[in-house]
């Protein structure tokens, strides 16, 4: 995986979290520079670990999966894209609060970085046993999500809820892509 699909790989799986800051930001009467770091921290910390962990699992269990690892890395990518897609057509409006508390926020980590733990199995896949690279992308994933989760909060007291379904769209139609691209270098398709 080079640095333009770990590109896409960390804004793809940043989405969920830009998402859920937007309606923090959409929920918060004054944003402050402390509300975004405190969401930048709890989404892109979430946002590394989680694939840290996908990855120690895939790489755990690599000798058995080997045959197969592109179709579990197809199949992942895909089923995290197709969800957010669907989640993005949703017309539940995911935060009512402006909380930033320590209970409230650690649930929304984990509930925006569950995929990203998949990813880490996808990347365990990808980087057979290069494990600084894998190290690098879960420090990358987790700086993006970092980032864009802290503009996340200004833009949504900016801009409001317009943004929230576009980005996760958006972040699941680049899952299913990097997945389907996976899938298709290894079956000798595509050739990067």
């Amino acid at each position: 995986m080079g640095i333009f699909e770990l590109f896409i790989l960390a804004v793809g799986l940043s989405m969920d979290a830009f998402a859920v800051a937007v309606c923090k930001g959409l929920a918060t009467p004054k944003v402050k520079p402390k509300h975004m770091l405190i969401a930048g921290l709890w989404f892109g910390g979430f946002q590394a670990l989680m694939p840290f962990i996908g990855y120690c699992l895939g790489s755990a269990f690599e000798k058995y999966v080997t045959a197969v690892d592109h179709w579990i890395a197809f199949v992942l990518l895909g089923a995290i894209g197709a969800n957010m897609i669907k989640e993005s057509f949703s017309k539940e409006e995911g935060c009512s609060d402006c909380d930033f508390g320590f209970k409230t926020m650690l649930l929304m980590a984990i509930a925006t970085s569950i995929d990203a733990l998949a990813a880490g199995i996808a990347l365990a896949m990808d980087l057979k046993g290069e494990a600084a690279k894998a190290y690098l992308a879960v420090l990358f994933i987790g700086v993006i999500t970092f980032t864009l989760s802290a503009i996340g909060v200004k833009i949504g007291n900016i801009c409001g809820m317009k943004w929230k379904s576009k980005a996760e769209f958006t972040g699941g139609a680049i899952l299913i892509l990097l997945g389907a691209k996976i899938l298709l270098e290894h079956l000798g398709i595509l050739k990067f």
